[in-house]
């Protein structure tokens, strides 16, 4: 049985970024060996084993396979036989697909360490496509990295254009929307992630409000930037900058939401877009589930 660091300890310590938490891959052992040591099984998709003295998670190294539509549509296959490389393949970035074993060597079948040094966000394989939530991942990926210079590997933009335009950002659970949304809110740059949505067609789906103020102009005496798109991501990125609380992040984002739905007639004018941004907000919110 052998234990190797898996994920995202690996990649920010390659960054020299601090470790917010360790995951952990067991190749070659059984639940009944993890339990006969202490450590308690939790979850209900897949086992996940709890260290017992730092309650770190250690996961059975598994394959998964496609059976149905969405980030659900999964089955799971964990034995002795299946390989660390096996398991990191099932993994939806480069970076996030590396290992580190108890010498401190770096495993790295797929190209990690290569993109992170290139800065770029790079799916490991054509299942990415598999999986919608992937899309949303990467965009949060973008934001909390964009200020060290990384960027979305244009295959992997068209990999995710094509995954929107077959429909399956269509099956994603709001409530899972709305905890990647409210994580992001958190990066440094949660404007990058919406962008990101934008040019891979999928804020149109997840995000009908806001991609709505694209394309839509404001008066330039009062916004020089004119589009009203450009001017909410401006908006959340100087919240961003300004203030750490994600109640302010999201008001800044949804702000100006009533200006997607002035009559073009009326363009550039935008006269009692704060009422029907207030509809827009809570409608919004219904529809994700939003905390009060």
């Amino acid at each position: 049985m052998q234990i190797y660091l898996v994920g995202g300890a690996v990649r920010d310590k390659q960054l020299g970024l601090p470790v917010r938490e360790k995951d952990w891959v067991v190749v070659g052992g059984t639940a009944e060996a993890l339990k006969a040591r202490g450590y308690r099984m939790v979850g209900k998709s897949f086992p996940v084993f709890l260290h017992p003295e730092t309650g770190e998670e250690y996961a059975l190294a598994r394959t998964e396979t496609k059976t149905g539509p969405g980030y659900r549509g999964f089955t799971t296959h964990s034995d002795t036989k299946i390989t660390l490389e096996q398991d990191l393949k099932r993994r939806d970035l480069t970076i996030n697909a590396m290992a580190e074993d108890s010498d401190g060597t770096i495993i790295d079948p797929y190209g990690g360490l290569q993109d992170l040094n290139l800065k770029v966000l790079r799916h490991v394989s054509d299942a990415f496509h598999e999986d919608p939530l992937r899309i949303l991942r990467v965009a949060r990926f973008a934001a909390r990295y964009h200020e060290l210079g990384f960027t979305v590997a244009e295959d992997t933009l068209e990999l995710m254009e094509v995954m929107t335009a077959g429909g399956e950002t269509d099956t994603l659970v709001p409530e899972r929307v709305w905890q990647e949304t409210e994580l992001t809110l958190m990066e440094s740059r949660p404007d990058v992630f919406f962008k990101i949505l934008k040019q891979c067609g999928a804020l149109a789906v997840i995000y009908p409000e806001l991609d709505a103020l694209f394309g839509v102009p404001q008066p330039e005496k009062w916004h020089p930037e004119v589009d009203t798109g450009v001017h909410t991501m401006l908006a959340l990125k100087t919240a961003a900058q300004m203030s750490p609380s994600s109640e302010v992040r999201f008001a800044a984002l949804v702000h100006d939401l009533g200006k997607g739905t002035t009559p073009r007639e009326q363009w550039p004018s935008h006269r009692e877009h704060e009422q029907r941004s207030v509809a827009l907000v809570h409608g919004l919110c219904q529809r994700l589930g939003v905390p009060n």
